[in-house]
Parts: C-alpha cells; sequence; structure tokens
C-alpha cells in the first residue's frame, strides 16, 4: 500500500438541467487535477443533473443513464488519460426496470469501473426517496496502492453504523461524494471529525456549493485525518456570494490511519461486542 497518496477534490454548483455543460466542468476538473499531480480525485454528488430539489425529480431522470452507457465511457477515458483514480461522484443511473439509482462510480487509473455504490439512505427532505430507489449495501473495494477504500454518498455518512461497518471491514480511507445543505453544517462540522477519529479514518469530503432558488449547498469539501482534524477545506458558501469551480490537493499519508496509539486503533483492539445492543 502507498505511504502518500496526493487527493484532489473539485467542489462546483452543478447547473440543474445541463448535464453538457456539468460534464465539460467534471472533464476539465480531471485535466486540471492530472496537472496538479493528482493520484485521487473526488467529484461531488449528482454533478451530471446538479441538485436542485424544485426540479431534482426532472433533472435526474433528465441526465440519468445505464452503467454502461456514454458517460461511463467518457470517464473511464478521462481516468485512463490523467492516469489517476477517478472518484466520479454520483450520478443518476438508469436501472434495468426504468428505476433511478444515485450512484457513485469508481474507476483505477486505468479506465476500469471497479466499484459503484447506489446510495443507501435516501435523504428525505429534499424528497429523493420519491425520485431514487435505495441500494441495498455499504460498499468497500481493495487495492494493493489504496488498501481497503469505503465509498459513501452524503447522507450515508451521517449514519454511525455505516463508518463503523466500513472500518470493521478494513477500510481506513473513505471517500464522500455529497450535497450536504447549509442547514447541516452543524453535522458536517462535528459528526464527521468524531466519525475519522473513533474509526482511524481518512474521509474524503467533495460537496457542491452555492444557491438554488430553494437550497443552499454548503461547500466546504475538506479532508478529515483521523485524528478528526480537518486538514484542508474549500470555500463555503456565503449568501449572494460567487463560488466559482475549486480544485483542492492535499497529500495524506496512508499510513496514519494504522498507527497504534491512534483512538481508532485503541477502539478496535478494546471492543467487547459481546455487551453491545445491535439493534
Amino acid at each position: 500500500m502507498k505511504r502518500d497518496l496526493q487527493v484532489g477534490i473539485a467542489q462546483w454548483l452543478a447547473a440543474p438541467g445541463e448535464p453538457k455543460r456539468n460534464m465539460q466542468i467534471a472533464l476539465d476538473m480531471v485535466d486540471l487535477a492530472s496537472s496538479r499531480g493528482v493520484e485521487l480525485l473526488v467529484l461531488p454528488e449528482l454533478w451530471p443533473c446538479g441538485y436542485d430539489p424544485a426540479s431534482l425529480p426532472d433533472d435526474a431522470r433528465h441526465a440519468a443513464e445505464s452503467l454502461d452507457g456514454p458517460r461511463t465511457k467518457r470517464l473511464s477515458a478521462a481516468a485512463l488519460a490523467a492516469n489517476l483514480w477517478l472518484i466520479a461522484g454520483s450520478v443518476p443511473e438508469l436501472g434495468p426496470e426504468g428505476e433511478l439509482y444515485n450512484t457513485a462510480l469508481v474507476f483505477n487509473p486505468q479506465g476500469e469501473l471497479v466499484a459503484w455504490h447506489r446510495k443507501a439512505h435516501l435523504y428525505p427532505p429534499t424528497l429523493e426517496p420519491s425520485i431514487f430507489r435505495p441500494g441495498d449495501r455499504i460498499t468497500t473495494f481493495e487495492d494493493p496502492t489504496l488498501g481497503v477504500v469505503g465509498v459513501v454518498i452524503c447522507f450515508d455518512g451521517d449514519f454511525p453504523e455505516v463508518a463503523r461497518t466500513l472500518a470493521l471491514r478494513g477500510a481506513r480511507l473513505v471517500v464522500a461524494p455529497s450535497a450536504y445543505e447549509v442547514e447541516g453544517a452543524t453535522t458536517w462540522d462535528l459528526l464527521y471529525p468524531a466519525l475519522a477519529l473513533a474509526n482511524s479514518q481518512w474521509w474524503v469530503q467533495s460537496n457542491q456549493c452555492g444557491a438554488h432558488a430553494t437550497t443552499t449547498l454548503l461547500g466546504a469539501s475538506r479532508v478529515v485525518a483521523p485524528t478528526g482534524t480537518v486538514v484542508v477545506e474549500a470555500t463555503r458558501a456565503v449568501p449572494g456570494g460567487s463560488h466559482p469551480p475549486e480544485l483542492l490537493v492535499q497529500r495524506i499519508d496512508l499510513h496514519l490511519a494504522y498507527q497504534k496509539d491512534g483512538i481508532g486503533t485503541l477502539l478496535e483492539e478494546g471492543r467487547r461486542p459481546q455487551l453491545y445492543f445491535d439493534a
């Protein structure tokens, strides 16, 4: 497994109902990341269709494609050309029976689609349960250079059981495409550093940033260390502010998540599962 990993986080406000425009921004972000030496790039949640709750049902349906569709082929080619891991945010996936999923795609530097995660916890305030079908698994994948990696989408990560499950599978790196609202800033600021600390995990969170008519997305994309420390953070949304696309780049030490004196490792060694109630 690598020790140092150069990670990149792409943050922007995707334009609702404009998949071609959003695709170009995504590809531009891949090119920029490659020029800055990024080895693993994370895009935000539902970047092809935007995340405006007022129009999300139509926007998601308009931008939906199957897993083997042209969008996947373009992203695969981009990952290969840039020679990087591309966590291609999440996209509206068209299922075999016409159903929609909110799905994160993972491409390796050879352009292969090596994993995907369908959002399992749909967010009720923006009516996601009426738009998407929930996924039925918690997702990890393993690679010799990265170790075990967990993949979550936004609200998935709000459930402590998810981080714990990923940790029990050995995931010490978690990638989290998001479209987190400003109303959830307290959870964003307090919960995720605690999860990273308690489970000895790096969390790489890519969020959308900016205002739609009915919601404002927080921004504040970031890297959280296994110490619970936010080591780098992108711009936060401000009322009436301009929020151009932003690429955050940070080198991380993957081995930090495995240190014996870390609280996550101590908790792991000291667990007594027979005492815990599992509802």
